[in-house]
């Protein structure tokens, strides 16, 4: 396979789609499992703000957690590839009062270079684009970790929690919230549900790849790139030993993973609805997630990502 930075090519042109920046602000009202991983990553911050002024969010997107932490008091450099996800965050961050406090940045993980050692007291990264940097992606964990003065939490994709995609084609359609949103995903999921079981076959050559090698997606996504499509990023999966150690080997201590969504998944479409349309129901359910996701014998079953966090310089 050429790598010749396909995955950064790869990524700017599928962040950079113009209607990105308002699908991707509506997912925690369109998707269940987007609103279990948020809550859970909001409170792993909420938790660990002590003595954190200053905040680097990288893969920022539409500014979810930029802004959260700029309601906090902290200053916040938000960092995105996506120029309309950037647009989005700055619209949101208008409407919460907090634009002052949140610097705008575009640019791509694997360029860091311009900003010095330990330069933010927090620096955070999640819904995988460290993921999206294949091959590049322990220099990058490596560059986060150089530019971090306090702590790091980070969000990378799950080798083990993505292999079940590979064995469910609908697996997406036990998180809509709503089937009939207007959403363009919900829509495709929903009508394709009966063909995307009919075509289905077990395929444990694909799995085995995935397993070993950790790589979705390669050569099919850099021809299609080349014929002018848009394919999903090529993704490196992570598998929880891995990254502690990756981790580690960067100096970060007292290293802490969970799976958001590990408990969630194991639930059918009917009761997470049933759930979610219930305020009462849903905050016990998220207090709960929140604690089984946590627990590390489970943090590699996380819905989509692997979550860890550390502290620098103990």
């Amino acid at each position: 396979m050429e790598q010749n930075n396909y995955s950064r090519k790869i990524s700017e042109r599928q962040w950079n789609q113009p209607d990105k920046g308002e699908l991707e602000s509506r997912r925690e009202a369109t998707y269940i499992d987007d609103i279990i991983q948020k809550n859970h990553i909001e409170r792993k911050l909420l938790e660990h703000l002590n003595g954190i002024g200053t905040v680097f969010d990288g893969g920022a997107g539409c500014g979810r957690f930029s802004i959260l932490l700029a309601k906090q008091g902290c200053r916040v450099t938000h960092f995105d590839i996506s120029q309309p996800m950037i647009d989005k965050a700055k619209e949101l961050a208008a409407r919460e009062g907090v634009l002052d406090r949140i610097t705008f940045v575009k640019g791509a993980l694997e360029d860091l270079g311009d900003y010095a050692d330990r330069s933010f007291d927090l620096v955070i990264s999640f819904d995988a684009p460290i993921s999206y940097t294949w091959p590049n992606q322990e220099r990058v964990i490596g560059e986060l970790v150089r530019i971090a003065k306090k702590r790091i939490i980070i969000s990378v994709s799950s080798r083990l929690g993505s292999l079940p995609y590979l064995a469910n084609p609908i697996q997406k359609n036990q998180f809509i919230l709503d089937e009939q949103s207007d959403d363009p995903f919900v829509q495709w999921c929903v009508a394709n549900r009966e063909n995307l079981v009919n075509g289905f076959r077990f395929n444990r050559e694909n799995l085995e790849k995935l397993y070993d090698k950790g790589l979705m997606g390669g050569d099919a996504e850099i021809a299609e790139y080349e014929k002018g499509g848009t394919p999903w990023c090529i993704t490196y999966a992570f598998m929880p030993d891995e990254l502690e150690r990756i981790l580690e080997g960067f100096g970060v201590q007292n290293i802490r993973l969970s799976g958001p969504g590990a408990y969630g998944r194991t639930l059918p479409r009917e009761i997470l609805v049933k759930i979610m349309q219930d305020p009462e129901q849903k905050e016990a359910f998220l207090d709960f997630c929140y604690r089984y996701d946590s627990n590390p014998y489970v943090c590699g079953m996380g819905k989509d990502n692997l979550v860890a966090m550390g502290e620098i310089g103990l």
